[in-house]
């Protein structure tokens, strides 16, 4: 029997979420705990912890560890929970999506190994992903995020490793909107792929993906989730009014301010957001004002219930 009949990838909307920090610049875990109490209550389907918007890059092992526990815990069930478990070697991303699996995750999405891309070819990729996946206890999510890692895998190498039985999914975060196309045509049968950002996530379930991993729904969950429940039920005209409509919050938290912006504009909407780590900078007033003002343009306010 094909080893990928009856298997079912990640689907819907998951925000990304920001890791959350005290004044002391060491890990505010009880707001972390109140923006995913939050999260769970919220249209999303899901949150992924531990990525690029979670400052992974800059958080030590124990650090993660406890990030994973304490966003479990704080889901308690309510909403599918994907950990990033990536690292630059395979060993690395093997023993951390087995430790997320132990923590709780539902599933591991894993970054493409980059220090040394200039001798990695296709078969080091394949090579790498396949041993993670043979490993994890968890099924695995494969991360392209070319804007930082400078590694964007072609959409034949990412059909080849849809075949695996336990390499579920793809966030691709390019918005190449003929490379979804071609991943979403030729991948095995129940393998997901999603949508990186909320600027290209209607195009994307147009052309068949399954959800998105989106910033954007940090700040504005339900929006999000509604983009995606319009698209579905072929509302087109409005699916398509609400696209145009979170465009410019999108590049606010994304492209135009980054991390930064992002929990800027958690802090507008009544979420815990504060400062990112060093050397991630915070906002200038002039330009934390300017998401507060996209905000409020694309009609975000704050959100209830926060406790």
């Amino acid at each position: 029997m094909d080893g990928n009949q009856g298997r079912r990838g990640p689907a819907g909307v998951y925000a990304p979420v920001a890791t959350t920090f005290g004044g002391d610049g060491e890990l505010d875990l009880a707001g972390f705990k109140a923006n995913l109490g939050f999260y769970a209550t919220s249209a999303l389907d899901g949150v992924v912890l531990l990525g690029s918007n979670g400052e992974f890059a800059l958080l030590d092992e124990g650090e993660r560890d406890r990030v994973v526990a304490a966003g479990v815990e704080a889901i308690a069930g309510r909403r599918s929970v994907m950990a990033g478990t990536g690292g630059e070697s395979t060993r690395d991303a093997i023993r951390r999506s087995r430790r997320a699996a132990e923590l709780g995750a539902d599933f591991a999405l894993v970054v493409t190994p980059h220090y040394y891309r200039p001798r990695y070819d296709r078969t080091a990729y394949l090579d790498h992903y396949r041993a993670v996946a043979d490993a994890s206890p968890i099924p695995v999510v494969v991360y392209v995020m070319a804007a930082y890692t400078g590694v964007d895998l072609a959409s034949d190498l990412v059909a080849e490793l849809s075949t695996h039985p336990n390499i579920v999914g793809v966030k691709d975060s390019g918005g190449n909107a003929p490379k979804v196309a071609e991943m979403i045509a030729s991948a095995a049968p129940g393998f997901a792929v999603l949508a990186g950002s909320a600027s290209f996530l209607y195009p994307a379930l147009c052309l068949g993906a399954t959800g998105g991993i989106v910033a954007l729904g940090n700040v504005a969950p339900d929006q999000c989730a509604e983009l995606a429940r319009l698209t579905l039920a072929g509302e087109h005209q409005a699916a398509r009014a609400l696209q145009f409509r979170l465009l410019a919050p999108n590049a606010a938290v994304t492209s135009g301010y980054g991390i930064a912006g992002l929990k800027t504009a958690l802090d507008a909407v009544g979420l815990v957001g504060g400062a990112p780590r060093p050397p991630l900078r915070p906002l200038a007033d002039g330009q934390a004002e300017a998401v507060r003002s996209t905000l409020r343009e694309a009609g975000i306010g704050a959100v209830v219930g926060v406790g």
